[in-house]
């Protein structure tokens, strides 16, 4: 009897097994608590609690605009009842006076420029239109030889150009409306020094950015044509640790910064950039004097003057003008490139 009973016991047994592992497993196929959600990434936090934080400064920020614009116009009030004429901007227009001197960027070097360097003239440009407009005597502004790869960039980067104001754009060379003897090329590389400015000419400055690549071009430019050549007069007010070679702006704002002031070194010392070491050339004489007796107290000498020639002549060498160009970032402007 209790043979006969074994088996059926056994089988009950199997049937609870197999039942309990089916269970089992329908139990482990389901999502456990710590998997109905994935894990947040510290990312994910980080961009959930800035959300959180922009919610919540929401108000903030309404009543800071609020107080903002409360504040303009409380400034134009007191503007307006401070002016006479009743508009600040109207008594700036009345002290502006337009000069008759004409500036041109000669934009006719397009083919020897990479795309790289056609950016930086573009927003050299974009510089000097602004200068212009805000300026105390404003230049008659001329843009000639304009297309290519410029005016391309132009079109796709700043397509407003079209609606520029108190601007000239051209697409012809300079010197199909403008008469030879009125021209004059502003280059470095001219014997001539500039003293003042002629308002009844037009000064070209050359709109060439190429890391001295075509040294020398705008100025055989220049002379090829019968051209009248001249240079800022940079070495009679200032000494750099770099060659004279000014960006299109540079050149550009200067002058517009001498026809306010009527002084060459307060327009060069306005304008100059940090990187160009610029100091005056009185201190600059002072300074080489010092260090020469300096030096010369050190070696116990006082006559050694080849080391000295040896010296400037480094510093004149092509290839010493060139790294110190680099170091300083200098962009080739028009000043030092005949166009």
């Amino acid at each position: 009897m209790s043979s006969e009973m074994l088996p059926a016991v056994s089988g009950t047994s199997n049937d609870e097994k197999k039942q309990d592992l089916s269970e089992d497993q329908e139990e482990n196929q389901k999502p456990g608590l710590g998997e109905r959600f994935e894990p947040i990434s510290k990312r994910q936090m980080k961009k959930l609690m800035k959300q959180k934080q922009w919610e919540e400064q929401r108000e903030l920020r309404k009543q800071k605009r609020k107080e903002k614009r409360k504040r303009k116009q409380l400034e134009r009030q007191c503007q307006l009842e401070s002016n006479t004429d009743g508009s600040d901007r109207k008594r700036i227009r009345r002290d502006v006076v337009h000069s008759t001197l004409r500036l041109i960027v000669d934009c006719s070097f397009d083919s020897l420029m990479v795309l790289k360097d056609i950016k930086k003239l573009h927003k050299q440009i974009q510089r000097c239109y602004a200068e212009n407009r805000r300026a105390l005597h404003p230049v008659q502004f001329y843009l000639t030889s304009h297309g290519g790869q410029l005016k391309k960039n132009m079109d796709e980067n700043d397509k407003g150009w079209v609606n520029w104001k108190d601007i000239h754009i051209k697409p012809e060379h300079y010197s199909e409306f403008i008469k030879k003897e009125d021209l004059i090329y502003l280059t470095s590389d001219s014997p001539n020094i500039l003293k003042e400015l002629d308002e009844s000419k037009a000064y070209i400055i050359g709109g060439l950015v190429d890391h001295n690549h075509h040294k020398g071009l705008t100025y055989k430019q220049a002379s090829d044509h019968g051209i009248d050549h001249a240079q800022l007069p940079l070495g009679d007010f200032v000494k750099m640790n770099s060659r004279k070679v000014l960006a299109v702006n540079h050149v550009f704002e200067i002058i517009l910064e001498y026809l306010e002031t009527r002084d060459w070194q307060e327009a060069f010392f306005t304008i100059l950039p940090q990187r160009k070491g610029a100091v005056p050339t009185d201190k600059a004489c002072e300074s080489s004097s010092h260090d020469k007796k300096l030096a010369q107290v050190e070696d116990g000498l006082n006559s050694d003057s080849s080391e000295e020639e040896n010296s400037t002549n480094l510093l004149d060498s092509p290839h010493e003008e060139e790294k110190q160009d680099k170091e300083n970032g200098t962009e080739p402007t028009v000043n030092s490139i005949p166009h």
